[in-house]
């Protein structure tokens, strides 16, 4: 039976192999993976919604079966996550709603005016999180410890700073590998940087949030509208009427009611 490729059954399919949702379709080398974050545009890490996920394409069996978080990661290639974001055009941020996802260089390029807006708005404010991102302007990139020692914080003090703004964009975190004291082993820390700091030139991309959820779209293939306010924190800056904004610009088609799915 042949298809129109824009109805929904069709890109149901188109869906499914694209975003390697079939056995046959599973990565099978971190090479493979790259290729694949590169195509999408963006990888969440566990599947949450209908952006493309990194472990639901890789098709392998959880750490332990049944089990919840960790255990519930690929049994030998949860650390492909980590390892794709070491490449210079991957970014890795906690824009997913607090949860990490992978950006290609085109779309953080639709995320940076967003984050600096994030930024100049969140630095104003006369609180704990406008005190952390003044301090790091004066200090620069900073140790999660030193920041708390510097700013008389605890750790779960800090970390209740940290977790909105980094999922607003306004923060970033790096995981830094610093040699023990004891001089056998290693240990793993976070370095905390304002936007400006991580990403010091500024996109040429205006502030388009619409832009954003149409690469979300084409990295997706299909989605319910519904979906598309979970894909990112700035649920704020949505506009009311996004499906009829992302139809009039040609970032989407309109398969059924309640649906959306990518151009092409």
């Amino acid at each position: 039976m042949s298809l129109e490729a824009g109805s929904l059954e069709a890109l149901r399919r188109r869906r499914d192999y694209e975003c390697r949702l079939t056995p046959d379709r599973a990565l099978e080398s971190l090479d493979a993976a790259y290729s694949f974050m590169r195509e999408r545009g963006l990888l969440t890490r566990t599947p949450d919604c209908t952006l493309p996920s990194l472990y639901e394409a890789v098709h392998e069996e959880p750490y332990q079966a049944g089990g919840r978080g960790f255990a519930s990661w690929p049994a030998t290639k949860w650390p492909w996550f980590h390892e794709l974001s070491e490449h210079a055009d991957v970014h890795s941020l906690d824009v997913h709603r607090g949860k990490a996802i992978l950006l290609s260089a085109d779309v953080l390029a639709l995320v940076d005016p967003i984050c600096r807006a994030e930024l100049a708005w969140l630095e104003r404010e006369d609180s704990g999180a406008g005190r952390l991102l003044r301090h790091l302007a004066d200090a620069g990139p900073t140790l999660a410890d030193d920041v708390a020692v510097e700013l008389g914080l605890g750790g779960k003090e800090l970390s209740a700073l940290r977790a909105p703004l980094q999922r607003s964009g306004a923060l970033v975190a790096r995981p830094v590998i610093l040699p023990s004291r004891s001089g056998e082993g290693h240990l793993h820390r976070s370095e905390l940087a304002r936007w400006d700091q991580a990403y010091p030139v500024a996109s040429e991309e205006p502030l388009d949030v619409v832009a954003l959820m149409g690469a979300g779209l084409r990295a997706a293939v299909l989605a319910p509208e519904r979906d598309l306010a979970s894909w990112f924190s700035w649920r704020s800056l949505l506009p009311a009427d996004l499906p009829a904004q992302l139809l009039e610009r040609g970032l989407a088609t309109k398969p059924a009611s309640g649906w959306l799915g990518a151009p092409g």
